[in-house]
């Protein structure tokens, strides 16, 4: 459905460390990177990073998050460590959720601008 999303934030140096490193163990790089802006995927961007002023406020209410598709449970967890190492915050531990289906396991953390982030592998292997 969606080709790509956008979002705003402060300081791109600090943003380009810590979606390198979360990213990496999904098998997502950075593709593009501008003094104004980066871009993240696989083959092609899927996820625009732009500098701005006036970023979206973070708030944990509004429901908004970002999930990406990680290739197994191991990659989630390596996620979930590098997001943290690398200036994020746990917003749930690497499992299973089984309120959510019996083989969906994932792991949430906010990044540093105050996006919240998930990954996610409906796979019941690895």
């Amino acid at each position: 459905m969606f080709d790509h999303i956008s979002i705003g934030v402060r300081d791109l140096a600090r943003t380009k460390q810590f979606y390198d490193n979360a990213l990496a163990p999904l098998g997502y790089r950075r593709l593009y990177d501008d003094p104004s802006g980066l871009g993240y995927g696989r083959d092609a961007v899927s996820l625009w990073i732009g500098v701005t002023e006036h970023p979206v406020p973070p708030d944990a209410a509004s429901n908004l998050h970002f999930c990406f598709t990680a290739p197994s449970r191991q990659s989630i967890d390596a996620f979930h460590g590098a997001a943290v190492a690398s200036g994020g915050a746990d917003n749930g531990a690497p499992g299973l959720r089984a309120a959510y289906g019996p083989d969906y396991y994932a792991a949430f953390v906010v990044d540093p601008d105050g996006y919240r982030i998930e990954a996610y592998c409906g796979n019941h292997e690895g």
